[in-house]
Parts: structure tokens; C-alpha cells; sequence
């Protein structure tokens, strides 16, 4: 389907409901949800007729930087990180940065706090610094976040830290000077669409009469079309003070890129139009996703998909994926649940497998420091980078259907195994890979030291490896290819380790399926109410070897019924128990599975269900039984 059939698709659907709130509205009220309607389609129109279209054409001229660079960092740091999830004495739970909005706080009692914000420990050159030994090539800060302080002297709005707070430098100044300086493309966060200080924004709802925020006022999410006469409030803050200030930013700190989040707070006309107006200002800086987005097109350069990700589900082409130190993207000091370094080097070679990028959070404490945690795994992300950044930087996917122990990256003419379950007999098979490599070696140790290699009957290729891996965590062979790479696509299972297939990874049949955000106990497909639906996996075995199969899913209030695992004519059938921890990951043993020599398609299908869906399907795990 290309683009102008989608535009089309997208119009009937935006005018369908005007049609049918005609019948139950007042003409008055149908006539101005009507033109509401009118208004994002007028916009949608003009851009794809016109101006972005046009600035489409150099897309990748624009982001040709940000594909190479794969890795970089995030920091949330603003007036918040100096009460770090706490508020009249009291733990906050949650995002620390949403604590004016979860704690209702006034902009008067906002400000006293910022007359307490001075972060004299605050040192751009050694963020920056960290970043880039750690690998990271770009880096993105909150000039204003959703509490609507700017954190920089900003001339549109006294709501700043210059006017507010005893601190009288500029930090976004110094990061940009310390970026240029280390080599690091420099970017903003700036929430155009939320803003919990401006009397006529989205969002707060405690102390302005205003939509968009937790009571859903005014129509709830959708009250641009609800109640479209209170628009011209919010067009009245984008254009006193989210344009205003998004071009000071640009004008005064010339950033790579600029970083937004939260469109559907406002209606897609005003997303487009400040997207309009960066264009304008500067064709060259490159912007996420999530500025002007609608079901039939996404106007950024590149997409965005999960926040704090442990795997991705399927995307195409360029995306990018935001995981944090913790469980808050603002300093927490409640918040100890930071995850080894070892989670985000396996994290970010999957995602580069996958053609995708890496933006790893910070939260920066209120006097301005890195947490003794956060520095930890930065130092720790460092030493790994410095002897495998090559599998990284100017990377991307391979041609090879998934390995059972680990991912593989690809640049020009070298494949990067990256191996994070070394196998104990020291002979590592992968899996689908036809072409004979001229070369093989572990990059840590460099090209002089190579490994045995030999091509095996079956479309594999065998590695003998050194006993004890150079890196516990992800050990990085380099292949080096003489000929074009040809690979079979069925996967490879291991007859002696734990086999994971994912639901991510399998082939969706029937309609309605969707894609869990890749959270931990969230990579699950769900929405499974249809005798129609059912999952596949292609699936290959060297030798015979018999399995114990285990599913991991999570369950909602309506979930449960009875499932059926076919491989070829081994027929297995489960009860998913209709009591079952809600939103927590459940362990169902299925049974043995005889698997023959060859390729074998497993097929998962209901049979029966609950009161609302089957299960929100996690893995299917073959567990060997002569695993070591």
C-alpha cells in the first residue's frame, strides 16, 4: 500500500465519526467537530503535498550521522532531580521528572523548590566525557520537560533557570561547547505538548481548568474533537511559548537533533505545524518520531519505540529504543533497581541487529552529579566498548535467521558474532550461514589470533573457540567475508542449550495480533480472541533431540482457555489457568517434544478461551534434555 492510499484510508476514517456524531449531537456541535476533523486533514494535506515531502528527500543526507552512530545517551535533569521522588517528607513513586503532576503541585510552590535548585557540582566536560568513552556519539538533554522549566536563560518565558534559581550558568551552553569538543552530536528534549505551568497548555488539570491531564477534562484524550473550541488556548501557548522557545533553541545553541514525546496531547495540525517551522529554521537537524505522528504516516525521520525495553519487536527501517538506568528517567534516590551494565551491552547489540539505535538514560542528581550506580555502569559499558565498538558503530542487521546463543551484526564485509552463551564444548555452530568466511577471529584478541573454521553439510558453518571467552558477557568473533553473505532463514535450534523463541520472532497469522511495548513482561503479542489467530515458528535440528516445552506468558483478568502445540504429527494441548498472576510472568510446563533431523514448523493454536483473550504470549522455551 504506498502512501497516498494510506493518506486516503486515513481520511475516511477521520471524517466517519463526525458523520455518526451528527446523529447524536447538536448540528452546531457536529458542524464544529466536523471541522476539527478538517483541520488535521488540511494539515496532513499540505505536508504531504508540500513542504515535508519535499523535506523527505534528504532524509538521508540528514540522519546519515545518527544510523553510524547506533549508541547514545539521554539525560532527564530539571528542577525535579533536586527532591528525587520525594515531597513534603513522603516517597513518590514512579517517574521522578512527572512529580508536579502525580504530587498536584502549584506553580507558586514549583518555584519555591527551583530557589533551591543549584547544582553547583555540575561539570558538562565530565558528562560528556563519560558518554563518549562509553561509546556513546550523540547525546540529548531536557531543555524543558513536562513541567515546563526551561533549563537554560530563556528569553520567551521567566519560568527558566536563570530567572529562578541561584544558578548562574548556562548548562546547556556548556554541554553544547563539551559535545563539540569530545566529538558528540549534541540534541534537545523539549515538551511541546505538555506543559504543567502555562495556563492555557495541556496538561494540568489541579490547578487550570485544562484537558489532557489525569481527569480527563473536557473529552479526555481526544478533547481537541470533543470540545474543539478550547483549541485556541492551546494554540495560544504553541505559539507564545513551544515555537518561540524551540527556535531559540535552535538559533542560539545550533543542535544535531531535537527530541519530543507526547504528541496526542495536542491535535496533529499543531504537531505538524511546529514540525514546519523547525524545518524552516534548520532543514538539517534531525527529529525523532514522536513530534507529528498519525495512523498513515510518521513525520519524523525516524521512529521510536519502547521506553525501558528489554527486546524489541519488529520494526522497519530506522528506529530507535530508550532504556534508563533504573525504572525513572529523573533522579530517584528511592529508585535502586539499576540493572548491571551486562543488560545494556546485550541490549544494545540486539538492537543493532535488529537496524536499530540505542539511547540509554540518565538522570542526573540535583547538585549535578552522576549517581555512584550510574557512573558504575557507564565504566562498565566503557571497558566492553573499548575492545568491540567496531560490532557497533556503522552496524547493522545480518542476513541470519536468530542464533540460540546470542545476535549478529554486520559491516560491509565483516559479520559480528556476538556470542553471550558460550558453549561449554567450545565449538560454537551458525546457524544458516552458507558462505564460507575467509577468516575468523575474536575481536578482543585481534585479526593475528584466528579460530578454526569448517563448513558443515548442513547449511552451517562450526567455529572451535579458546576455552574461556574474552568477555563473560558478549565475546564479539569477527568474520571476515570474501563473497557476498548467503544465509538460509530457518532457525537453528541447539541440541544441547536453552532455545527461546520469542513471540516477537514468530509469523502472525489472522488479524487483530499486537505487539507488546518489549518492557520486561511486556515483549508479548496479545489481543489473541479469534479461533483464526495462531503463531508460527520455522525451526531446524541437525540431529534428533527431545524437548521439554515451557511457556512464559502473562495473563490479564479475562485470560485463559486451552492452547495446542502442533509439530507435525506431534499434537500438544494445554489449559491456561484462568487464575493466574496478573501482569506477571507465568510458567506453564506444555510437555516432551520429539524433534526430528530437519525443519520442523511449530504452529500455536487455540483452542478455547477466556472470558476476554487466550494469554499475552512471551516464549515458547525447547529445553533440551541432554542440555549442558
Amino acid at each position: 500500500m504506498n502512501l497516498r492510499t494510506k493518506i486516503l484510508l486515513y481520511s475516511l476514517f477521520l471524517f466517519l465519526p463526525a458523520t455518526l456524531a451528527a446523529q447524536v449531537r447538536g448540528d452546531e456541535d457536529a458542524e464544529m467537530f466536523n471541522r476539527a476533523r478538517q483541520r488535521d486533514q488540511q494539515a496532513i494535506d499540505g505536508a504531504v503535498n508540500g513542504w515535508w515531502t519535499e523535506s523527505m528527500k534528504t532524509v538521508d543526507q540528514r540522519i546519515d550521522w545518527w544510523r553510524e552512530a547506533r549508541f547514545g545517551m539521554f539525560v532527564h535533569w530539571g528542577v525535579y532531580s533536586l527532591p528525587a521522588g520525594e515531597w513534603n517528607g513522603r516517597q513518590v513513586s514512579g517517574y521522578a521528572e512527572h512529580l508536579m503532576r502525580k504530587e498536584k503541585i502549584f506553580r507558586a510552590d514549583y518555584l519555591e523548590l527551583a530557589h533551591r535548585f543549584n547544582p553547583v557540582a555540575f561539570n558538562a566536560d565530565e558528562w560528556i566525557r563519560m558518554a563518549r568513552e562509553a561509546g556513546m556519539k550523540y547525546f540529548v538533554v531536557t531543555a524543558k520537560h513536562h513541567d515546563g522549566f526551561a533549563m537554560y536563560p530563556s528569553a520567551v518565558s521567566d519560568f527558566n533557570l536563570a530567572a529562578q534559581t541561584p544558578f548562574s550558568r548556562d548548562p546547556m551552553a556548556e554541554l553544547a561547547a563539551a559535545c563539540k569538543k569530545y566529538g558528540v552530536r549534541f540534541g534537545f528534549y523539549y515538551s511541546h505538548a505538555f506543559d504543567w505551568e502555562h495556563p492555557d497548555a495541556p496538561g494540568n488539570d489541579w490547578e487550570y481548568d485544562n484537558p489532557g491531564g489525569d481527569l480527563l477534562l473536557h473529552g479526555g484524550a481526544n478533547w481537541f474533537d470533543a470540545e474543539p473550541q478550547r483549541l485556541p488556548k492551546a494554540v495560544r501557548y504553541v505559539n507564545e511559548k513551544a515555537i518561540p522557545q524551540i527556535k531559540e533553541l535552535i538559533e542560539k545553541y545550533h543542535p544535531d537533533m531535537l527530541w519530543f514525546d507526547t504528541p496526542h496531547k495536542l491535535p496533529l495540525s499543531e504537531n505538524i505545524r511546529i514540525l514546519k517551522v523547525i524545518r524552516e529554521t534548520d532543514p538539517d537537524i534531525v527529529v525523532n518520531g514522536r513530534l507529528a505522528r498519525s495512523s498513515a504516516v510518521m513525520f519524523g525521520d525516524y521512529k521510536n519505540t519502547a521506553d525501558r525495553p528489554a527486546e524489541f519487536f519488529p520494526v522497519e527501517g530506522d528506529w530507535e529504543a530508550i532504556p534508563t538506568t533504573n525504572e525513572s528517567y529523573g533522579y530517584h534516590r528511592f529508585d535502586r533497581s539499576h540493572k548491571p551494565a551486562s543488560f545494556f551491552v546485550q541490549l544494545l547489540a540486539k538492537s543493532v541487529s535488529r537496524n536499530g539505535n540505542l539511547l540509554m538514560n540518565i538522570g542526573p542528581m540535583g547538585d549535578g552529579r552522576f549517581a555512584t550506580e550510574d557512573i558504575r555502569i557507564l565504566q562498565d559499558i566503557s571497558s566492553w566498548m573499548e575492545k568491540n565498538s567496531e560490532s557497533i558503530h556503522g552496524a547493522g542487521p545480518a542476513s541470519l535467521p536468530p542464533q540460540s546463543w546470542g545476535v549478529v551484526t554486520r559491516k560491509e564485509n565483516r559479520l559480528y558474532l556476538h556470542v553471550f552463551d558460550w558453549p561449554r564444548d567450545n565449538r560454537l555452530v551458525v546457524g544458516g550461514l552458507k558462505t564460507v568466511p575467509e577468516k575468523a577471529w575474536l575481536l578482543a584478541g585481534g585479526a593475528g589470533q584466528t579460530l578454526p573454521l569448517r563448513k558443515l553439510k548442513t547449511p552451517d558453518l562450526e567455529l572451535r573457540l579458546p576455552a574461556t571467552p574474552p568477555d563473560s558477557v558478549n565475546s564479539v568473533i569477527v568474520l571476515e567475508m570474501a563473497q557476498p553473505v548467503a544465509a538460509d532463514t530457518v532457525r537453528l535450534l541447539s541440541d544441547s542449550r536453552a532455545n527461546r523463541l520469542l513471540a516477537f520472532d514468530a509469523q502472525l497469522h489472522g488479524s487483530g495480533f499486537r505487539y507488546g511495548d518489549g518492557k520486561d513482561k511486556r515483549y508479548y503479542v496479545d489481543n489473541w480472541k479469534s479461533s483464526g489467530q495462531w503463531l508460527s515458528w520455522r525451526v531446524r535440528l541437525n540431529r534428533p533431540v527431545t524437548c521439554q516445552v515451557v511457556l512464559k506468558y502473562t495473563g490479564s483478568a479475562g485470560s485463559g482457555g486451552k492452547i495446542r502445540l502442533e509439530a507435525g504429527k506431534q499434537v500438544m494441548e494445554a489449559e491456561i489457568p484462568s487464575e493466574q498472576k496478573l501482569n506477571e510472568v507465568n510458567t506453564l510446563p506444555v510437555g516432551k517434544l520429539k524433534l526430528k533431523k530437519g525443519v520442523t514448523r511449530l504452529e500455536l493454536k487455540p483452542l478455547s478461551f477466556g472470558k476476554e483473550e487466550l494469554l499475552k504470549l512471551l516464549e515458547i522455551q525447547l529445553l533440551p534434555e541432554n542440555k549442558n
